[in-house]
Order: structure tokens, then C-alpha cells, then sequence
């Protein structure tokens, strides 16, 4: 297998397009014509994780964080970013991050959480905006559903669980071609007259090239006739952090001590805690203190996450529990997430899971 097919599938599930401006997700070494001989699921790719990779005849890791976040200038091994990339690029190793695009979708980090936490009717906390387009084209009625199932194989049309939705109505095209033109339906110099059916459907703006391609091959006319309108709609399926609820009310205290053996984590650092049953949790996984204010406009009860600041957990205001857990704590499943993926889709192929614990962070 090459290493093209394994990003194409990954990049499939969590669209690079979904990443935080600030981030690096997606190949960082590597030759997508590459053969593979095995992958290696990790956290973070550090220089033991690079290791273990040899040791085991991986030559590709997938880890959750990138190593490389911004530009370098130099590969001198003078830290452990420069050293983990050289040593990688030595020994033939790609190395390929799902970072915050695996945090923005719903399948993603934060849904791991709430899965191992027991809750129920989950969604996304904060869903991103920006991220859709609308098509509005006009094709014969004759050739419509042709053009539709053509537009439906790309993507389009898909609306959270559902897919091939669109919506279409009859109308009166008209055109008249020059001496140049070719026209399919009637002749050069005479104005035609046609039954069209305005066909608008919604799409994920990182597909619109695929989107337009399609149209145009499927469509009958030499010029085709379309509209793509930029959408400010918030896509429910993509963003940050998750809320849901638990089966049953608990009290606060027992429920940070069932989500300390649920999440295996040391500590839990938390606000005052009122002494009363809770149901609505928000949450995500790493660090999101940001969605702060996101967790108290939906009325959550308690929210879970890491790498909360001293003076951020006064911005509680005894509205909502403050509970961080850590940031290794809340991803250390997400390897278990990405292996699963990897699994499912190439089951004949060797995914191993990291054994080194990256973890920065020790506690006496």
C-alpha cells in the first residue's frame, strides 16, 4: 500500500480544511508514492516514538499532535523538533499529524471523551462557521437527474445523517448561441427555449473543486450555467468540543470520581463544587479553556477539559464546574480512536499503538 492511499483516508475523515489556522495536520515527511510496511499510532512524535517506529518496522507514525508547528530554519539536532524530524527522515520514516481537524469533527477527540464518560445525546459545543457552500445550477429537465447523481457522488448534498439533499424546481431556460458556440439543443443564432430544473444543493467548501468537475462533466451544455454561494451557516457536524448529558442525575463529587477512573487520570483540579446532582456536560479534549463561555450558554453543568490558567477558573462564576483533568489525560485515547479508523479501513494492514508515554508532565 502507498502512503497516498492512507492519507486520502484519513484526510477523508477529518478534512484538513477543519484544522485551526494556527496548526500543521497532514503529511509533514514523507513521499506519498511511498510503500508501507507498517504504522505506528501515537500522541505525540518525539524521538523515542521515532525509535520504536524502527524497532518495529513502521515506517510511517500517525500521531495526534504534529511535531512541527511552525517554520524551521535549520536541522541541526539543536532541540528534540529538529532531532525527531531528522531522525525520521533518516531512517525513512513519514510522519503525519491529525490534529485539530481530528478535534473538529464530530466523530472525533471530544466524542472519544463522551463515550468513555457514558453520555447521551451528544453534539457539537461550538460548530464552526464558513465551512459550506451552496450550488444552484440549471439543467434540462431531461438530463436533471443524471447531473444530480453526478453532483451526489462528490459529497454534495449531504446534511448530518442525510445525504443526496437537494432542492429543485421547473422554470424556462432560455439562450441563443453565437457562430462560435456548438450548441447541443437547437441551432446557431436562434433563441431556444428550455424546460430546466433549477437544482440548489449544500456542500463542504473544501470539496468545490470535485463539486464543479462533476457538474460540468455530467452536465449537456457546451456552457453551463451555475452559482456558488458561500454560506455563514453553522455546520452542526463540525467543531469544537462536545456537550451531552448523563443517563441519570449524579452529584458532582461522584461524578469527578467516576470521570478520574473513567479517564485514568491523577488529578482533577475543579472549581468549588455546589453539593448538588448534575446532568448537562460540556467538554474537549485538550486544551479548551476558550469554550468557556460556549459550556455556560448551554447550560452545562459541568466543563471537562485541560490546561485551565489560576485566574480561568474564577470566569466559572459558580455558573458551571471547572474540571481539568489535564491535556495528556483528556487524548491519551485518541491513539485507540485513530488505530480503530485505521483498522476498519485497511484490515490487512500492520497498526500498532505507541507503548512510550509522552507525557511531559509527572506527578509526586
Amino acid at each position: 500500500m502507498k502512503l497516498r492511499e492512507l492519507c486520502h483516508q484519513l484526510e477523508a475523515w477529518a478534512p484538513l480544511a477543519y484544522q485551526e489556522s494556527y496548526d500543521n495536520s497532514g503529511l509533514i515527511v514523507g513521499n506519498l508514492d511511498q510503500d508501507l510496511t507498517g504504522v505506528l499510532v501515537s500522541l505525540d512524535c518525539i524521538e523515542s516514538v521515532v525509535e520504536e517506529a524502527i524497532q518495529n518496522n513502521c515506517n510511517v507514525i500517525v500521531s495526534h499532535h504534529p511535531i512541527i508547528f511552525k517554520g524551521l530554519k535549520s536541522f541541526t539536532g539543536k532541540n528534540y523538533v529538529e532531532r525527531t524530524v531528522l531522525k525520521a527522515i533518516k531512517n525513512d520514516i513519514a510522519l503525519y499529524a491529525l490534529h485539530t481537524n481530528l478535534d473538529n469533527v464530530h466523530t472525533g477527540v471530544s466524542k472519544m471523551i463522551a463515550n468513555r464518560l457514558g453520555l447521551v445525546n451528544t453534539r457539537v459545543l461550538a460548530p464552526k462557521r464558513g465551512l459550506l457552500k451552496k450550488l444552484i445550477t440549471f439543467v434540462p429537465k431531461n438530463n436533471a437527474e443524471e447531473v444530480r447523481a453526478a453532483l451526489f457522488s462528490t459529497g454534495a448534498g449531504a446534511l448530518g445523517s442525510y445525504s443526496e439533499c437537494n432542492f429543485s424546481v421547473e422554470g424556462l431556460g432560455t439562450f441563443m448561441g453565437s457562430e462560435a458556440s456548438n450548441p447541443v439543443i437547437g441551432e446557431k443564432g436562434v433563441r431556444e427555449q428550455v424546460v430546466e430544473e433549477r437544482i440548489e444543493l449544500i456542500f463542504p467548501a473544501h470539496i468545490e473543486s470535485r463539486v464543479i468537475s462533476a457538474l460540468n462533466s455530467s452536465h449537456p451544455y457546451e456552457e453551463v450555467a451555475y452559482q456558488v454561494v458561500s454560506l455563514d451557516n453553522a455546520n452542526q457536524y463540525v467543531g469544537s468540543g462536545m456537550v451531552g448529558e448523563l443517563k441519570e442525575p449524579i452529584l458532582d463529587i461522584d461524578f469527578l470520581k467516576l470521570t478520574k477512573e473513567n479517564l485514568k487520570t491523577d488529578c482533577i483540579r475543579h472549581t468549588e463544587l455546589p453539593n448538588k446532582k448534575i446532568k448537562k456536560i460540556a467538554l474537549c479534549g485538550g486544551a479548551g479553556s476558550f469554550l468557556l463561555n460556549d459550556a455556560k450558554q448551554v447550560g452545562a453543568d459541568v466543563f471537562i477539559t485541560g490546561d485551565f490558567k489560576y485566574h480561568e477558573f474564577f470566569d466559572a462564576e459558580n455558573s458551571v464546574i471547572i474540571a481539568d483533568i489535564g491535556h495528556y489525560e483528556s487524548e491519551q485515547y485518541t491513539i485507540d480512536l485513530i488505530a480503530d479508523f485505521l483498522r476498519k479501513n485497511f484490515p490487512r494492514f500492520a497498526v500498532r499503538l505507541s507503548k512510550v508515554n509522552t507525557n511531559p508532565i509527572n506527578y509526586l
